[in-house]
């Protein structure tokens, strides 16, 4: 009897790649921050985790990156760069949280599984 671990761990694994993939995106857009031109981009987590849970799954990451959109800026810059320093440092930090409460509830279904392996 074999276990398969995507379904014994759930949406965590999908939303830990996605959270990766999310943050790189956010970096992008921090370090660009004095870039002219340059737009902010983003991904909608609900959504593309939606998709991945639907079995579309996050095989579409390898290939690329799941649907970007563009941020919207709440003060449009002269020189038509659309990264808000304030809120893209919120939404890094938000996704660091997010990332680690993923990673911990990962961390505690494996140790579930095994206990329940050793037959705790």
């Amino acid at each position: 009897m074999s276990i398969d671990f995507s379904k014994a761990i759930g949406l965590h694994g999908e939303a830990l790649s996605l959270r990766a993939e999310r943050t790189k995106i956010l970096a992008s857009n921090l370090a660009n921050e004095s870039t002219p031109g340059y737009q902010a981009r983003d991904i909608d987590f609900a959504a593309s985790l939606k998709r991945a849970m639907a079995g579309d799954g996050l095989d579409t990451l390898s290939a690329g990156t799941p649907e970007l959109l563009y941020r919207v800026p709440f003060h449009p810059s002269a020189d038509g760069n659309t990264v808000e320093l304030g809120a893209e440092q919120a939404a890094f930090s938000q996704n660091a949280s997010d990332f680690q409460t993923s990673l911990t509830f990962l961390n505690l279904k494996l140790k579930g599984l095994a206990r329940a392996i050793e037959g705790q």
